[in-house]
């Protein structure tokens, strides 16, 4: 692959794909805002086409793809790279999003679980499997967000599709926690992988990290962080000439 970090970007015409670390709590639109708005700044112009190849819920850490000017037409093709996870779910618990952004609402038994029981259980959830998507997501029920509805306490029915999983992975048991590494495809709910985890260990579970480590061939290893943004568009992109700017 590339090493951009060898040479200038060009974010306009041809255009870049560019890699990022999404913080704790920002939305992938907070990034992707952050980005446009500095990247305009740096530039010179008001408008520059950007966009992202693959959400990630507020709560999730990890790789963002970024693709600006002609690049924003791989966005499809890159969307459907297989994504790799690291995820740490609690055991005997569930929330009603099955992260931490809602407030636990069941309590079940752990006491039975081991790990060989969770060894014995996870390659379940290889291969292709069907899935129901969580009601805090951001399928559109009758136009509106799930998340939205279920949110305001309204009923969300959403219907299972199937998807493929390629590997799980055990890294650790701390019960009652553990950390898993999952390899997926594209429109992969891990927290619903987690709550549907918890049931076949005969309790409940929710996440409580969630890190994307991998999107097709990119990698977080490579990823910028946002923090520094400021310092790589000064570093990696020259403003554009008055006639140019004038031009956009």
């Amino acid at each position: 692959m590339d090493n951009i970090k060898d040479r200038k970007w060009h974010l306009t015409e041809d255009g870049e794909v560019l890699l990022f670390d999404k913080p704790y709590r920002w939305t992938s639109f907070d990034l992707v805002n952050k980005f446009r708005y500095w990247a305009c700044r740096r530039l010179g112009v008001k408008k520059l086409k950007v966009g992202h190849a693959g959400t990630l819920d507020p709560l999730a850490t990890g790789l963002m793809i970024i693709c600006t000017g002609r690049c924003t037409k791989q966005l499809d093709t890159l969307q459907q790279g297989k994504k790799e996870y690291i995820a740490t779910l609690k055991l005997g618990q569930t929330t009603p999003s099955f992260d931490l952004e809602t407030e636990p609402d069941a309590e079940y038994p752990t006491e039975h679980i081991t790990e060989q029981l969770i060894s014995e259980v996870l390659p379940k959830f290889v291969g292709i499997i069907e899935q129901t998507p969580p009601a805090y997501s951001a399928i559109r029920v009758d136009g509106k967000r799930a998340y939205a509805l279920a949110r305001k306490g309204r009923e969300v029915n959403l219907k299972p599709r199937l998807l493929v999983v390629e590997e799980i992975e055990l890294l650790s048991t701390d019960l009652p926690e553990i950390i898993i590494r999952v390899v997926c495809s594209k429109g992969t709910y891990i927290r619903a992988l987690a709550r549907d985890i918890g049931v076949a260990l005969g309790s409940g579970a929710h996440l409580t990290a969630l890190r994307r480590t991998r999107i097709g061939e990119y990698r977080i290893e490579d990823a910028y962080p946002i923090e520094l943004l400021d310092e790589l568009l000064k570093r990696y992109v020259e403003p554009l000439p008055k006639e140019e700017k004038d031009g956009k």
